[in-house]
């Protein structure tokens, strides 16, 4: 077959690309250079992801959700990344998984973790009261329980008795850590705090599943054991999480008429918990929508072995929670985050101005009503299910 010019008229688009020829490495180089320059492979895809930060993130019309996944707190990546992303405006509301918001709260009491080793005797440091979380150590009485024992103290609080989601519950918890880092002086180092201060909403998918959960489950028991439930009343009730982040996204597409974006780090619950406010608006409520407008993964998760975590963005496509027709606006890095995400943060900050912060866990209620809203009126099935729910017995 011949493949001059002439017989291949379609040719030119496969070649219009950026000749690959980066410049060299020099002392001078910054790092916006350095991901400027990765033109291939999983660094193109880095590229790709740092770009679109860049070039769509940025926008004032786009509500960015960002899932954390993995020990990324335990590792230090809260005062690293994440916190400059969300001072910076780069992120509107977090799904995190209950640990990585427990061990958030190891550095605003002040209670410190040190880099290790991974080639250690673990039967060793159990005698010897050390923690590892891979290379990273800490000690078991003076970190892990200490940080339980100020955890108990602050549930019982009079702000915590009564039920609530995770959004509120981090709210509170995010109000006294705040206080810690300032009475410690140790400068910004907790992610609640920090939506405390920003009004970003924090969620957990799975709040049980964490010394969180642990701790809230303990107190109960003693509250049950002593005749005290009147008392402590603490209940987390994860159905109106998937209510109030559902709400954030039906209120940026369907009311301010914006886009929305995802930051993916990692997989796992909290990734799922994300991407599913599309389904749950197009699928249960019954309300016409198409997906996210943007989604960037960072994952080390591979795709053949069916999990969420390594389900890549055309995937998400068949179930809705990504917009078919916006598939060029996603990307896919199978990097460690822990490389990926401080590169990410500082080409974002580096390269873009400030946003303004949209406060989206001051305007909760707002959002609640929007979500009722355009349930009641989209819905086809409430009448027959409030006919069913008349018929319960009280």
């Amino acid at each position: 077959m011949a493949h001059d010019k002439s017989s291949c008229p379609g040719r030119a688009k496969y070649l219009s690309g950026k000749r690959i020829l980066p410049a060299p490495i020099t002392a001078d180089t910054t790092i916006v250079q350095l991901v400027d320059n990765m033109d291939a492979y999983n660094g193109g895809r880095l590229r790709a992801a740092c770009h679109l930060l860049r070039d769509r993130y940025s926008q004032e019309d786009v509500t960015v959700g960002m899932s954390l996944a993995g020990a990324l707190t335990p590792a230090g990546l809260g005062p690293a990344a994440i916190i400059p992303l969300m001072n910076h405006g780069l992120v509107d509301w977090i799904v995190a998984t209950g640990a990585n918001m427990y061990h958030d709260l190891h550095f605003a009491l002040n209670l410190p973790m040190f880099r290790g080793s991974h080639n250690v005797n673990d039967a060793d440091l159990r005698d010897k009261g050390v923690t590892r979380i891979y290379d990273i150590l800490f000690d078991y009485e003076d970190v892990l329980m200490e940080t339980d024992r100020q955890l108990r103290e602050i549930l019982v609080r009079p702000e915590f008795q009564k039920e609530m989601g995770t959004r509120e519950f981090y709210h509170h918890l995010g109000k006294v850590l705040d206080e810690r880092e300032k009475k410690n002086g140790i400068g910004q180092v907790s992610i609640l705090a920090a939506a405390y201060r920003n009004g970003i909403p924090v969620f957990t998918s799975s709040p049980g599943d964490s010394t969180h959960g642990m701790n809230v489950a303990g107190l109960e028991l003693l509250a049950e054991a002593a005749g005290l439930l009147d008392r402590f009343k603490l209940k987390i009730n994860p159905s109106i999480d998937v209510n109030d982040s559902t709400a954030i996204i039906l209120n940026a597409k369907r009311y301010e008429k914006g886009k929305t974006g995802v930051i993916l780090i990692g997989g796992g619950s909290p990734k799922n918990f994300m991407l599913q406010t599309e389904p749950q608006i197009q699928e249960v409520l019954m309300i016409p929508e198409v997906g996210q407008d943007y989604d960037i993964n960072v994952t080390d998760a591979r795709p053949d072995t069916g999990g969420l975590s390594g389900a890549p963005p055309s995937e998400a496509a068949s179930w809705g929670k990504i917009d078919p027709t916006k598939l060029e606006e996603t990307v896919t890095a199978y990097l460690d985050v822990t490389v990926a995400l401080p590169i990410m943060a500082a080409y974002a900050i580096q390269t873009t101005r400030p946003r303004k912060h949209k406060r989206l866990y001051d305007r909760a209620q707002e959002l609640h009503e929007k979500l009722i809203k355009s349930y009641l009126e989209n819905n086809r099935e409430i009448e027959k299910l409030k006919e069913f729910m008349k018929k319960l017995s009280k």
